[in-house]
């Protein structure tokens, strides 16, 4: 992409001055172009996005598209002027490039595209408007946009964005980029205090010394514990939900959990897709821990979203909305292969195949079966009692596994060999396709 600095400018600059401004709301198409190019001014239009609830695509709100001829952008005094007040100069693009080296989406995109991500990003930091951008392609600020807020869960004051582009005789001249901010500067502050408070009460109680998997595993309980489902929630697409008001959906939950493990030094990113019995948009992340990818889904986590009616089990207990769970694990650091059973993933960039089971939950808690073992599972129930817990959860490795698992310990009645003070009573779920079944104890 070429950015043209000084030619060309003055005839765009002079007819700006000459009454040429922006429109805000256009109200129609616009007025046919004069004949003499010497009258003729800059078509101007104005299109704004704001993302779809749970999902990584823009609704268009006004659209009247003309056609990209050229690949010079025509800066003019001003826009430099601007672009410059914001921090915006060929060696501060080239710093930001680098600081933002290793985060997921910036990774997997072009040169190009870098380029664009850390201008907006610093658009948005410092809430600037009608600034010139380095793209004449407003399908790659759509793109580069979602990579942006998917790298960046702190960015929760903007909801979404407008660009206005400039266009000479059907040639777009330049695009000005524009983000739909929710709260103002003084309000960003503030609620940087609350939620930088909440980080600090969260990760204060971590245990001294723990591991990524364990950094891991204490946010993923830390926040189905404090966090309930509701779809009404107040700023339930970022983390003000969460950090402020503990009630959120997917999307608050998925950029919370990105939100301190970045904090703990552990790379995250947000993944959008679908949940597929439902069809319905739903945000988690992807994970690295000892230098492996992981899915995490929070929200699948939280059993409160299962007793909104979301993926409730099917199998044997009657009693799901009396007794529940209140974690389930299913979904803490999972493989491609297993999100795959109940998510649709709708990437915006190549994603990382997590094949990896070393620190999945049920290995690393001893929980894993690959075939029945009646010692292993004494001991396990046996250290589930030990530490008061109310229920467990074990995994079988396949389809066989948890059918001679479920006869074993159900048909032939041998759960009765490691529940103490049952009364005769089995309390369980099984959940077939997750290959798992929990026993209350």
């Amino acid at each position: 992409m070429k950015i043209r600095w000084s030619k060309l400018i003055w005839l765009l600059f002079a007819l700006l001055i000459a009454g040429c401004g922006l429109y805000t709301e256009p109200a129609g198409p616009p007025a046919p172009a004069s004949d003499s190019p010497v009258t003729e001014t800059p078509f101007i239009v104005e299109e704004s996005f704001a993302p779809e609830e749970h999902h990584s695509s823009f609704q268009l709100l006004f659209e009247e598209k003309t056609k990209t001829e050229n690949e010079t952008i025509d800066f003019t005094a001003d826009d430099l002027i601007a672009r410059v007040q914001i921090g915006l100069t060929d060696e501060s693009i080239e710093q930001m490039k680098k600081g933002q080296s290793g985060r997921y989406h910036f990774d997997r995109i072009n040169a190009g595209e870098q380029r664009l991500y850390v201008e907006l990003l610093k658009i948005m930091e410092e809430y600037g408007s009608g600034i010139a951008i380095s793209t004449l392609d407003p399908d790659s600020i759509e793109k580069v946009f979602q990579c942006v807020l998917n790298d960046h869960p702190g960015i929760f004051y903007v909801v979404g964005y407008r660009y206005t582009k400039y266009t000479l005789e059907d040639i777009t001249k330049k695009i000005t980029f524009t983000a739909t901010y929710n709260v103002g500067e003084i309000e960003k502050k503030n609620r940087q205090i609350k939620i930088d408070a909440y980080v600090n009460r969260c990760l204060s109680g971590m245990p001294a010394g723990a591991d990524e998997y364990q950094k891991v595993k204490y946010i993923y309980e830390y926040l189905i514990n404090n966090t309930e489902y509701d779809a009404m929630a107040e700023d339930n697409q970022n983390i003000c939900s969460v950090f402020l008001r503990g009630r959120s959906v997917c999307q608050g939950y998925a950029k919370a959990t990105q939100y301190l493990l970045n904090e703990v030094g552990i790379p995250a990113t947000l993944i959008m897709g679908k949940v597929i019995s439902s069809g319905e948009g739903h945000a988690w992340n992807i994970v690295m821990v000892d230098g492996e990818y992981y899915h995490v889904d929070t929200t699948f986590g939280d059993a409160s979203y299962i007793s909104e009616g979301h993926d409730e089990p099917s199998g044997t207990a009657n009693i799901w909305h009396n007794t529940i769970w209140p974690i389930n694990y299913d979904y803490l650091l999972v493989t491609t292969a297993q999100i795959e059973k109940t998510h649709k993933i709708e990437p915006i960039v190549p994603l990382a195949d997590c094949t990896s089971t070393r620190n999945n939950y049920f290995i690393r808690e001893g929980l894993f079966f690959t075939a029945v073992d009646e010692e292993k599972l004494q001991v396990l129930f046996n250290r589930e009692y030990e530490r008061g817990s109310s229920y467990i959860t074990i995994k079988c490795a396949d389809s066989q596994v948890f059918g001679e698992m479920m006869d074993y310990l159900i048909e032939q009645q041998n759960i009765f060999r490691f529940l103490i003070n049952n009364e005769g009573i089995i309390r369980y779920v099984e959940m077939e396709d997750q290959l798992n079944i929990s026993f209350w104890l």
